[in-house]
């Protein structure tokens, strides 16, 4: 797959503006002192749906409604914040939208998506069996299918990037979360398109390695289980076409552990009084990890949504 050009991302961002403004990338002293580095974050969790995927909904439907083909509505996949921006989207389009959740999903994402119009279906116990079975939902009931990684999803989420590195160019290094790879490919696409040097760093959790192990060896590696608090980030099997988009952009890819991601929750609440769901505080437990290498770096971070759960903040803060 190529990555989005950025005729394709200045396209898809007038699409996200009918909707929604840019998000702020803002500089936070406390954060900085505690990474020995210049912090900037992109603060996705200020989108409408508190995440970066409402970008990639937004521009697939726009789409999806010149092409539908006749297809009765929209079927998909998610642990939440994806479902959340094609329910938004689709409520918008008038399109109806099925959405499976795997059992034990964060609840307060579950809610929003049933608040925004979704129809949720429990099944399996992880992403990967939820995935499954909504391709055989699809192609039961004459549904158009969704997956997690789509060229439309990677341009939408990558209008993102390209308002980050437009405003803070000379970032040395900036550090993405990575689910199915979306954010990390828009990323990439976003720098190339602008001739920057920025390096991109993926993180990872260490209880969901599939991408870190996928870009060590080259080639797609899964799984047998994806089991973090970073609900965002619990991918056990790779997307070939986002792995090689990865493969050639981004510098590294980073694991963190789940105290670390912790950790993390709690340095963003402390130092910017924002709230970041697991997948967004691993970015900033990965730039932590390696604070000893980027001492007088300029460093990114992307906040990529504030969808914690209750239970689990509660925990952390205390």
């Amino acid at each position: 797959m190529t990555k989005a050009t950025l005729k394709e991302l200045e396209a898809a961002q007038e699409i996200v503006y009918r909707h929604m403004k840019p998000t702020p990338e803002l500089y936070w002293p406390l954060l900085s002192e505690r990474a020995g580095c210049e912090v900037w974050v992109k603060h996705e969790n200020h989108t409408p749906i508190g995440a970066f995927k409402v970008r990639g909904g937004l521009v697939y439907l726009e789409d999806f409604a010149k092409r539908r083909n006749g297809a009765p509505g929209i079927v998909s996949a998610t642990r939440g914040n994806h479902g959340q921006s094609l329910a938004y989207a689709c409520g918008r389009a008038g399109v109806p939208l099925t959405i499976l959740i795997p059992h034990g999903n964060n609840p307060e994402k579950n809610a929003s998506m049933r608040a925004l119009g979704a129809d949720l279906v429990e099944f399996g116990s992880d992403f990967q069996e939820a995935r499954e079975h909504a391709g055989e939902l699809a192609e039961d009931q004459g549904l158009h299918m969704i997956g997690p990684f789509h060229p439309l999803l990677m341009r939408g989420v990558g209008t993102y990037s390209l308002e980050f590195l437009r405003a803070c160019g000379d970032l040395d290094t900036v550090y993405v979360p990575i689910g199915m790879g979306s954010g990390i490919c828009g990323m990439i696409s976003a720098r190339d398109a602008l001739g920057l040097k920025t390096r991109i760093v993926g993180v990872v959790a260490e209880n969901a390695p599939s991408y870190a192990l996928s870009f060590d060896q080259e080639k797609p590696v899964s799984t047998n289980s994806a089991d973090t608090i970073a609900d965002g980030l619990a991918c056990r099997v790779p997307d070939p076409a986002a792995l090689e988009i990865i493969l050639a952009g981004a510098d590294r890819v980073v694991q963190v552990s789940e105290s670390e991601i912790r950790d993390a929750i709690r340095a963003y609440f402390v130092d910017t009084h924002n709230v970041a769901e697991g997948a967004s505080a691993a970015a900033l437990a990965g730039l932590l990890k390696e604070k000893a290498a980027l001492r007088g770096w300029k460093a990114g971070l992307v906040h990529s949504g504030g969808n914690v759960d209750a239970e689990l903040l509660k925990s952390v803060l205390a």
